[in-house]
């Protein structure tokens, strides 16, 4: 663990959105929130790559959006056994993408300390799944972290409950640009709220989302852009 990251507490780190391929996801980008992404990369281990932008505010200040998709021109180096990460071998998941456009679909915390989270929602029957050590080369230096991944993919409690991440020395914030996206509030809707309000509370993040009970899960984002404000919600296998 970095003394960097050993100084920042638990936050809202970012927010993932699903796209078939990226081309589409910079499309939407810019036809729902007005700016185009240029900064991103590829990610080896997964097989997949990314657009991102920096979408940091006073409630959120060390958020950014991640607009990612399979990569058709990488394997994945994972056992061919595992999938990649949020669901995306997901085959329901893709014909949701598929029918409804690029979609926010999960969120994923920083936490100082990784292990000790995973611990902590090991206490709550919940396995968020083995810690791997990932990296992308930047513009600006070697991006590292370490990240829960299970090897099924899952993202649990339909992308409600996060994914957890712990930064290297950097993150992403440090080098990207204001994009005039701000993000004000993210909330989660789901059956089992107290569940995951427990779990949120658990890794130190639970001041940052507002959690809420309700018939299908959800996923809501509400965003200031320069089109206006703009919520970004999820769409389940139900709707």
């Amino acid at each position: 663990m970095t003394a960097t990251s050993t100084q920042q507490p638990a936050c809202v780190d970012h927010l993932v959105v699903l796209a078939a391929d990226l081309a589409s996801g910079v499309a939407w980008c810019e036809r729902t929130l007005g700016v185009t992404p240029t900064a991103g990369g590829e990610h080896p281990l997964m097989g997949t790559h990314n657009r991102i932008f920096n979408v940091a505010s006073p409630t959120h200040p060390r958020a950014y959006l991640e607009i990612i998709a399979i990569n058709p021109g990488a394997s994945k180096a994972i056992s061919t056994s595992a999938r990649r990460w949020f669901d995306m071998d997901d085959a329901n998941l893709q014909g949701q993408v598929a029918q409804h456009g690029p979609q926010l679909i999960h969120w994923v915390a920083s936490v100082p300390d990784v292990e000790a989270a995973c611990t902590a929602l090991s206490a709550l029957d919940m396995d968020r799944g083995a810690i791997i050590t990932a990296s992308r080369p930047t513009p600006h230096g070697l991006l590292q972290w370490q990240i829960t991944v299970r090897d099924d993919g899952l993202r649990l409690m339909d992308g409600c409950l996060p994914t957890l991440i712990q930064w290297g020395a950097a993150h992403p914030c440090d080098s990207l640009p204001a994009s005039g996206v701000q993000l004000e509030q993210l909330a989660l809707q789901h059956p089992q709220a107290a569940t995951l309000q427990a779990a949120c509370t658990a890794v130190g993040v639970a001041a940052s989302v507002l959690v809420t009970p309700g018939t299908a899960p959800r996923l809501s984002a509400q965003l200031r852009t320069p089109r206006g404000p703009v919520t970004l919600t999820s769409v389940t296998s139900q709707e």
